[in-house]
């Protein structure tokens, strides 16, 4: 599976951002999901989504303003980001995984080269 990430960028704080992720190759895997890391801090799950079902799954630092989605004939993953806020700010990256822990870092195998977000405060 190869994961290409895009749609990062600087925004206000209040704003709005939406990265995708598209997916080419063996594109079997049971979740893909949206992870983030800050300067300094691990790399944390933000959002995942079944590739089946379209059932979805959020951080609490995130719930309410980010909405995650997919397309599955694009085979491409959205991450919708509103109210953005400053402490927001980090790589995006996504992920896939066959695995059914979907919030868990290690589980994931395939990665995108991540997309920076930056909001200004």
């Amino acid at each position: 599976v190869q994961l290409q990430a895009s749609g990062g960028g600087l925004v206000q704080a209040g704003g709005s951002l939406r990265l995708s992720c598209a997916a080419s190759g063996r594109t079997f895997s049971s979740y893909l999901g949206w992870f983030r890391q800050a300067p300094g801090k691990e790399r944390e799950f933000v959002a995942a989504i079944s590739w089946s079902g379209g059932s979805t799954y959020y951080a609490d630092s995130v719930k309410g303003r980010f909405t995650i989605s997919r397309d599955n004939a694009k085979n491409t993953v959205y991450l919708q980001m509103n109210s953005l806020k400053p402490e927001d700010t980090a790589v995006y990256y996504c992920a896939a995984t066959g695995s059914s822990w979907y919030s868990e870092i290690h589980e994931y195998d395939y990665w995108g080269q991540g997309t920076q977000v930056t909001v200004s405060s």
